[in-house]
């Protein structure tokens, strides 16, 4: 009686001017056969007066209602890079981004590499972050995290920086909600303007930029808050649980929910993440034991972002054929397998937006009841679950 739970992120999209989306559009057998065998549904997993991050969303769907337990999105992601917050800290997810003639033009800085950023992360320690109060930790690619330690305040706004691709940086740095929050926004801003001086000539972003690629030239710290306080999954469900993601938001939830964390080879968080291997290491924890395994997959949202919709194309299919396919193969015929996503990602937009997606779910044996395609239309007329509600109908159907 085990499951495996897929979530692709930012996956839904709005229709094009052809009344498309990458959904429709996208050749996706192995979904469509869930929906055909399983039960299909709409999931809201951004309660009313939140912002529609994955952070909220996925909190929701692996059961943990985010009013309650959510506190921001950096411990979260403090949490993912192995960070052990102390009382008072205040953590950020902390971008690279490209800056040029003063606009934001890259929230991931041309998708840097692992190995490139780590430099970067390491030359702002020595050279920027020497005053004992900030430290920058390292993730994937493009997305780090700083920890502010020394009585820093919550009270200010912070820009994401994937929905500013475009504006000025001076009108979307980090800005007081209060009088308490003028210091905090003040030291942010400091380190924010002086890393682009360092930045800018570091040798390595000469390098990327005669090779016509974007340079990292600039730290962005956003989504910030408090250590949080979580029950394991284990004493919310009685289930041992485990989780693949290849981005440190994921891993950190996985982390407080004292899931097991499986680290897969090639997991890069992007297009090219190692599909299969996902799939690989998911059957292999349900053959050790396992009872529900998380697999993410962050290259949806990321093409939605892009503002592609050939690239949101590739992803479906290739977290169809790859993934789903590879599980469907090779799963037992009792394993439920649950196809989810988090929040919508339209290309057309690029940012996230807040609505019901849809939902599928199925087991190997149930018997197929006719024909149906996995996009957003299952969500029509139907009054949507919120997360922790859709989590407890999957374990629910995991055991029948």
């Amino acid at each position: 009686m085990k499951a495996i739970v897929v979530i692709g992120d930012g996956m839904p999209d709005l229709p094009d001017d052809r009344g498309k989306t990458p959904l429709e559009e996208a050749y996706h057998p192995n979904m469509d056969e869930i929906a055909s065998r399983g039960i299909v549904g709409a999931v809201d997993p951004i309660p009313d007066g939140m912002y529609p991050g994955s952070d909220v969303a996925i909190l929701g769907l692996m059961g943990y209602d985010p009013k309650r337990y959510y506190t921001g999105r950096g411990p979260l992601e403090a949490a993912g890079t192995g960070v052990e917050l102390r009382e008072g800290d205040l953590a950020f997810r902390c971008n690279l981004i490209t800056v040029d003639q003063g606009l934001l033009i890259d929230y991931s800085a041309g998708h840097i590499s692992d190995e490139e950023a780590k430099e970067l992360v390491a030359y702002l320690n020595s050279s920027l972050l020497t005053d004992g109060y900030a430290r920058l930790y390292v993730g994937v690619s493009y997305r780090h995290t700083l920890i502010l330690r020394g009585g820093f305040s919550d009270h200010i706004k912070c820009t994401p920086p994937h929905e500013a691709v475009g504006k000025r940086i001076e009108d979307i740095l980090a800005a007081p909600l209060s009088k308490d929050g003028e210091h905090t926004a003040k030291y942010l801003n400091k380190l924010i303007l002086k890393s682009y001086e360092l930045l800018a000539e570091h040798e390595l972003n000469l390098k990327r930029v005669k090779r016509g690629l974007k340079p990292a030239n600039m730290m962005w710290p956003w989504g910030f808050g408090r250590k949080p306080s979580l029950p394991s999954f284990k004493t919310l469900h009685g289930l041992s649980s485990a989780v693949i993601s290849a981005v440190s938001l994921v891993k950190g939830i996985g982390v407080l929910a004292e899931m097991k964390l499986l680290e897969v080879p090639g997991a890069t968080g992007y297009l090219d993440t190692n599909y299969e291997g996902k799939a690989d290491y998911a059957l292999r924890a349900l053959e050790e034991g396992v009872d529900v395994v998380f697999i993410h997959v962050e290259a949806p949202d990321e093409a939605g972002h892009q503002g592609s919709f050939e690239l949101k194309v590739k992803a479906i299919e290739d977290l169809d054929k790859r993934l789903l396919g590879r599980l469907l193969d090779r799963v037992g015929e009792d394993v439920l397998i649950a196809l989810l996503s988090d929040h919508l990602t339209p290309v057309s937009l690029r940012v996230h937006v807040k609505g019901p997606v849809p939902f599928a779910a199925a087991k190997a044996k149930w018997v197929k009841k006719g024909e149906k395609r996995f996009h957003e239309g299952l969500v029509n007329g139907l009054s949507p679950l919120d997360g922790p509600s859709l989590l407890k109908l999957l374990l629910n159907l995991r055991a029948s």
